[in-house]
């Protein structure tokens, strides 16, 4: 109920504004909520732990108060992404939203190495578990908290798109798994006399560890930079394809500067004997739309080919058919013939699958053999090409022959 409500609250409050008001808004408001969750949590649980003498329950009181930590963290990033452009970062301060939850999952490895300590020292030295009826049911409450902070965290980061309010939702889960963990070893404690609370300190430890990694490696993505969304991609090739003149598309590169701030570049074929006036003004149209409804600053490189020349027809035919039996070739693109008397050198980009063409030796078979089959058709033939790796089917070749 909470989340609806927050979102519908400040959707309505900044419906006149863009959307990066509501998403900051929103972040802000998941940040203050998860504080208040884990300082309340982690008062609970240090007192049971200390009244116990549970050294589980104790690791579990750090790792939330950890979390206060995190949500400090998550609110930083998100005032830091919405401060505007500035000559020293003309694309914004967006990225500081990926270093929020870099920084999150670096918090919850120091938590899995402390918490991996301490239940080590357990296990060397034991000490009983003080059982109370009260402390289970303070466990219990616990866990539900937990539960209903990953799930907020979790549709919160979804509706917003926020990998930094993703991580503190998986974050909130691990707490439920280690919770429910120190909750069996105060039930099994009951029972025998096997330090159980540093076993279970430990699996939660090793457990906390490798979530550690996988956040790890799941934030540090974006900051490397990653390949763009799949159907981002088809949207811009759909877009720009249903602009007349337009006949094909390749080498689309997306730079992702944070949420809702992306720009792209990409090469357009158009027939080299439309109007550059008409053709400029069709291409401000496609890079406006993108803006508009994609969300996405497009910059658009015009690519002339020739569509009435029998003699270029004919060569781009040949080279074509040939094509057809080279499963891993895609497309080609920027094609044209250079020629010199009788020899006609055809000069194109050759896409290819990048799984299946690994280095230089694939790429020079490649070539030799397109040559050795273009002048078994006409000895007068020369190929000259670039063999360019896709590996996202970011190429989409033209109608004319070269679509594949």
């Amino acid at each position: 109920m909470l989340t609806k409500w927050l979102i519908h609250y400040f959707e309505q409050k900044w419906k006149n504004h863009n959307e990066t008001k509501i998403r900051y808004s929103l972040g802000l408001a998941s940040g203050a909520v998860g504080i208040a969750v884990n300082l309340i949590l982690f008062g609970v649980k240090l007192g049971i732990g200390l009244f116990a003498h549970s050294i589980a329950t104790i690791a579990d009181a750090f790792n939330n108060l950890s979390d206060v930590g995190s949500s400090s963290v998550t609110i930083y990033g998100f005032k830091m992404a919405k401060k505007p452009a500035d000559p020293e970062h003309p694309f914004g301060h967006g990225r500081v939203e990926y270093l929020a939850g870099f920084i999150v999952s670096l918090l919850v490895l120091v938590v899995g190495v402390e918490s991996l300590k301490s239940s080590i020292k357990r296990i060397v030295s034991p000490k009983p578990i003080v059982f109370s009826w009260l402390t289970i049911g303070l466990l219990i409450f616990s866990i539900f908290m937990k539960l209903w902070m990953s799930s907020f965290n979790y549709r919160m980061g979804r509706h917003i798109q926020s990998d930094a309010l993703k991580a503190a939702s998986a974050d909130a889960l691990m707490d439920v798994l280690s919770t429910s963990a120190v909750l069996i070893s105060f039930v099994m404690s009951r029972f025998t006399d096997i330090p159980l609370d540093g076993y279970i300190g430990l699996a939660i430890s090793l457990f906390i560890l490798y979530n550690a990694y996988r956040l790890i490696r799941d934030t540090i993505q974006p900051l490397l930079g990653t390949a763009p969304d799949e159907e981002l991609v088809q949207a811009i090739k759909d877009k720009l394809l249903s602009y007349p003149h337009i006949e094909g598309v390749h080498d689309l590169y997306v730079h992702n500067y944070g949420p809702g701030n992306m720009m792209a570049s990409i090469h357009v074929e158009v027939p080299s004997n439309i109007s550059i006036v008409d053709m400029h003004d069709i291409i401000d149209q496609a890079e406006k739309a993108c803006q508009n409804e994609l969300g996405i600053q497009l910059v658009i490189h015009c690519d002339p080919i020739i569509t009435n020349d029998e003699t270029v027809l004919k060569a781009r035919d040949d080279l074509e058919s040939i094509l057809q039996d080279f499963p891993s070739v895609q497309s080609f693109h920027d094609f044209r013939v250079v020629q010199e008397g009788e020899k006609k050198t055809l000069v194109f980009d050759l896409v290819v699958n990048h799984k299946a063409h690994r280095g230089p030796e694939d790429d020079e078979y490649l070539k030799q053999t397109i040559n050795r089959r273009l002048q078994a058709i006409d000895p007068d033939y020369r190929a000259s090409m670039i063999i360019e790796k896709d590996f996202l089917g970011i190429h989409i070749a033209t109608e004319e022959g070269t679509k594949r």
